[in-house]
């Protein structure tokens, strides 16, 4: 029984085909790309701009955004040739499965909680902060103790300040009710995904457009400020950092690949789903900051959550503030729809292979869908979004997810040299320079972040494998195929 032996790619795509009996291929290209979409543009366009221009990179927070923008690309290109090879629910850990050996593919599973449902939390507590906003505008106040976490300080746009709650009461509400909804099922998740993209993309393209007009040129003087003398501000150490903060605007794009087995031609729609997103977005992304940071000096942002609000307030089209916050509440939960449909297709999957209990593998008898895991997941992210503060989410999801694009990228290379001649629907071009290049810029992004996260990771991971050696070792249908 060894903890490094690989699951045959013909046993993957073996599971692929039975798809009939599981998981209901319902999503088109186009639907893929929506999915991916959906998942990237939210927080981190509408949030973390103004930080990263006000702090680190000025009005060059535009090459921020291409540089994090290359480093996703490079893992990108990798996840899409194992999405096109291996077309089966689990994303990175599958991938590690085939390539690794089981205990890396359970490191990697259990590190995508980080990612996925983490993730999902954060954005629902960046989704309440919103909805507070709207509610303050129809002078609705929900109470001060239903709206943010114990540990935290929250200052409302009245200027009240709140030092610590019971639970953030809005966070739990939303992460709930698309829970529910994926139980129902994963086309009509998928509906209603589609129909949130148009509306926020529609938004960002009417900030581009309108605010264009506006730009003042000074605003670019200078395009990248000097550098203060500290590494990361300012200067092109600044637009490295940055990118660093901005990286967290990207992550999502490879939730696409946790789809491929719902996908009607995984092939062809894995690859055209994870880059078609991160082509899209980060078009949108570079033109988005670029008339942000004309429309206001970068020192402004200083602080400020809700820059995107800030910057489109100079247009005068004050009737569109309200339009702009709805657009960014729509932003948000298409985004914690795909991170909670990643999450569980993920445990889908680690069930289905025994190394977790077979009641994440259950699939719902109308529905067709794991609804035990949703409802576990409900639970578990609701507690995160509704008691934790959002600064120490954010660095969880960033630090997770860094590291499963690493281990990605090697994956690529090991796939190359054990299995060349194995179909490739998509091939990562320039191997071995893409997935290197991949793992340098991750592990410098990684390297960038708090000790802190360093920490949380390293518990967090301790944690899963002593749940690996007590549970998933001796009931891995891999290691036990009499089981």
């Amino acid at each position: 029984m060894s903890i490094w032996k690989t699951k045959p790619l013909s046993v993957l795509l073996g599971e692929a085909d039975e798809s009939e009996k599981g998981l209901k291929r319902t999503l088109s290209s186009r639907s893929l790309v929506a999915l991916g979409v959906g998942a990237i543009i939210g927080a981190g366009l509408f949030s973390l701009t103004g930080i990263a221009a006000a702090d680190h990179a000025g009005p060059a927070v535009t090459i921020s955004f291409i540089l994090a923008a290359v480093g996703c690309a490079f893992a990108g290109l990798c996840y899409a040739e194992f999405a096109s090879m291996i077309p089966v629910a689990g994303s990175a850990y599958t991938y590690s499965y085939a390539t690794m050996g089981e205990f890396m593919a359970w490191i990697i599973g259990w590190d995508l909680v980080l990612e996925y449902a983490l993730g999902a939390a954060t954005v629902g507590v960046s989704w309440s902060r919103y909805l507070l906003e709207l509610l303050a505008k129809y002078n609705i106040h929900l109470p001060p103790d239903l709206i943010c976490s114990p540990w935290e300080t929250l200052t409302l746009s009245n200027g009240t300040v709140i030092n610590g709650g019971i639970v953030n009461l809005p966070a739990i509400f939303i992460v709930s009710l698309l829970s529910l909804l994926l139980i129902k099922g994963t086309k009509e998740s998928a509906s209603l995904n589609n129909f949130l993209v148009v509306v926020k993309v529609a938004v960002v393209i009417i900030f581009i457009v309108l605010g264009w007009k506006f730009i003042d040129p000074t605003n670019y003087v200078p395009y990248i400020p000097e550098n203060t003398g500290v590494f990361g501000e300012f200067g092109w150490s600044g637009i490295a950092a940055g990118a660093g903060t901005v990286f967290f605007a990207f992550i999502g794009f490879d939730a696409v690949s946790t789809a491929a087995q719902e996908a009607k031609n995984p092939q062809k729609g894995m690859p055209i789903g994870i880059l078609g997103s991160l082509v899209i977005c980060t078009l949108l992304y570079v033109l988005f900051s670029h008339v942000m940071t004309g429309l206001v000096p970068y020192y402004k942002f200083a602080g400020d959550a809700k820059p995107a609000a800030t910057a489109f307030a100079v247009t005068g089209y004050d009737f569109l503030q309200t339009g702009l916050i709805v657009a960014i509440l729509a932003g948000y939960t298409s985004v914690m729809l795909v991170m909670l449909m990643g999450q569980s297709r993920v445990f889908y999957t680690m069930s289905k292979d025994g190394l977790l209990p077979p009641f994440f593998s259950e699939i719902h008898a109308k529905f067709r869908t794991p609804w035990k895991t949703n409802i576990f997941f409900l639970v578990f992210v609701s507690l995160f979004a509704g008691l934790v503060p959002v600064s120490d989410l954010g660095h969880m999801v960033s630090i997770g997810t860094l590291l499963a694009f690493v281990l990605v990228c090697i994956g690529v290379m090991v796939m190359r040299k054990k299995m060349p001649d194995a179909p490739r629907a998509f091939r990562t071009p320039w191997v071995p320079f893409v997935p290197v290049a991949g793992i340098v810029i991750c592990l410098a992004l990684m390297y960038s972040l708090p000790n802190e996260s360093w920490a949380r990771l390293v518990i967090w991971m301790a944690l899963g494998v002593a749940i690996y050696f007590a549970y998933g070792k001796k009931n891995s249908k891999l290691n036990n195929p009499d089981k």
